[in-house]
């Protein structure tokens, strides 16, 4: 697939575009199952679809899907739909048609829309033998954009932040319906948003002078947040405890350390072991996990710990805000949401950390 071709398939609706649907368009909100987060190796076990004319769902379309390939037990314990419970399903080539006869071509809504895009798009060049060409609005970008201050983006939060006490089932058919009532809410307030930007541009060189004073301002703040972490460090380095604030914060110290490694004899050890692909560099936090999560045998360990030559160490201060049960509970549905990548990927980069082996 060239790259012009993968920038058509995670492409959502514009601003612009969004923005010119009306209320009474008919759209598709949909949400899928699957027996892992891979769209490539993985495949739908359910499918859903609510059929919306304004603010109102018309008509409904949902099946299981017999998949061919086992149900990962980390997504079984999300959506809670086992093997058992799809033994007697359709395959994807009787749901497949069915489904999008039920579309139409017209433009779906989804919260994470590239997720459900990717699985449903793999389908159907499977079948077809071409991607599938449709328009989709991603909620999660629209969320995300309307309330940028939330701390979580999830379906979940969503439904609370207007008014809503259903759980997320992370069931099809019910994630669709509650994405169905949250969509004409979030959908006013993001035209109401796209409305104040443009109206803004009258302003735009008040606002440039405006936004170089917020970005001073911005830049003394986390001057001054510097230096009293310095003094925190110093507490912490003199023995001082743990503090917590009267919100429940709690400031906590810990020291992480890190390793300098001599190159030859590392390199030697990795490609023996086949721990590396050629053309890779070396980062010593790849050698620092691989020695930390026991993923290796204990002599290749004991080589690579042989291979260090110097150590660091550096205090880091944190604040932990207090944890819920709810603050779990959105933590793993983000975690399923947001980020689809491979089971075996414990060693490839994510957006928050990134690889310790990169490719040159």
């Amino acid at each position: 697939m060239t790259d012009s071709e993968q920038a058509l398939e995670n492409k959502t609706e514009s601003k612009e575009q969004q923005v010119q649907i009306s209320n009474n368009t008919t759209l598709i909100i949909l949400d899928t199952e699957t027996t892992g987060l891979d769209h490539k190796s993985e495949r739908l076990i359910e499918v859903a679809a609510a059929k919306m004319v304004g603010t109102e769902v018309v008509d409904t379309f949902t099946s299981l899907v017999k998949p061919g390939v086992p149900v990962r037990h980390s997504s079984f314990q999300i959506h809670g739909i086992s093997e058992e419970m799809l033994e007697d399903a359709p395959e994807i080539e009787e749901v497949l048609p069915k489904f999008l006869e039920f579309i139409d071509e017209q433009p779906f809504v989804a919260h994470n829309a590239i997720f459900d895009y990717s699985f449903i798009n793999e389908a159907h060049k499977r079948l077809y033998g071409k991607r599938w060409k449709t328009r989709k609005i991603d909620t999660l970008e629209m969320y995300r954009s309307v309330f940028p201050d939330e701390p979580s983006h999830s379906l979940n939060s969503m439904l609370r932040r207007f008014g809503y006490v259903d759980e997320v089932q992370h069931r099809a058919l019910d994630d669709t319906m509650n994405l169905a009532k949250c969509y004409p809410k979030l959908r006013d307030l993001y035209q109401q948003r796209y409305s104040w930007q443009f109206g803004q541009l009258q302003h735009i060189d008040y606002l440039v002078e405006r936004y170089l004073r917020m970005q001073k301002t911005i830049q003394m703040m986390q001057s001054e947040m510097s230096d009293l972490k310095e003094i925190f460090k110093l507490h912490f380095t003199e023995g001082g405890r743990s503090i917590e604030a009267t919100t429940g914060e709690l400031m906590v110290s810990n020291t992480r350390r890190s390793y300098e490694y001599d190159d030859k004899k590392v390199w030697g050890i990795l490609h023996a072991n086949e721990l590396v692909e050629k053309g890779s560099r070396l980062n010593p936090r790849y050698l620092d996990k691989l020695i930390d999560k026991t993923i290796i045998d204990e002599e290749i360990q004991s080589q690579l710990k042989e291979a260090r030559v110097s150590v660091h160490e550096n205090r880091n201060v944190t604040f932990i805000k207090p944890t819920t049960s709810l603050a779990k509970e959105e933590s793993k549905e983000e975690a399923s949401e947001e980020t689809p990548v491979n089971d075996n990927s414990s060693l490839l980069p994510t957006e928050s950390e990134p690889s310790s082996v990169e490719q040159a």
